[in-house]
């Protein structure tokens, strides 16, 4: 991997913010170099949410490219809005738990991942919907191993919280092509 660069888009309370941080940290555990640059409207639930993550084995020149190769919509707005900073032969993850409508675009790669129905499916709580799609962006995308992801969120999930461990890494597991 030489350089992945990443635009992470939706709602506020989708977990967007959330998959870019998971992926982060992960990569920091695999020593590669990383940034990680949220932004969010002035609602925390419900207004728009967004992160970048550059994730590569040299230094990061610019937090911020003018263009990605992986961009992910959890809602509509965000695919309108963003789709076109995607990169020929970028890969596309469309949140189709909530997008109903198919891209248009042929020199992209698009993975639609009903995240809702798989996290009810396979885990039992929909509140697991966005580390479903994270499972799909490790596994097309190969940013992070699996692996990595398992030792950070036991690093992250602590005390109470490491009963989340479990139905995190089955959501991870949810979504096969």
């Amino acid at each position: 991997m030489a350089t992945r660069k990443m635009l992470l888009a939706g709602f506020g309370g989708q977990g967007v913010l959330l998959i870019g941080q998971m992926i982060a940290y992960s990569a920091m555990y695999e020593d590669k170099n990383v940034t990680w640059m949220p932004s969010y409207g002035p609602e925390m639930r419900g207004g728009t949410a967004n992160c970048t993550v550059v994730v590569s084995d040299k230094p990061i020149a610019s937090p911020l490219p003018s263009s990605y190769d992986t961009l992910l919509a959890m809602n509509t707005p965000s695919l309108h809005r963003y789709i076109d900073e995607l990169q020929p032969g970028g890969d596309l993850f469309i949140n189709s738990s909530i997008i109903h409508e198919k891209v248009e675009r042929d020199d992209i790669n698009v993975y639609y991942v009903d995240t809702v129905k798989l996290a009810h499916e396979v885990v039992g709580n929909e509140k697991t919907a966005n580390m479903v799609m994270l499972g799909a962006i490790i596994k097309k995308t190969n940013v992070v191993e699996k692996a990595t992801m398992g030792k950070t969120f036991a690093k992250l999930m602590t005390g109470k919280k490491a009963k989340l461990i479990e139905p995190n890494m089955k959501a991870i597991d949810a979504w096969e092509e």
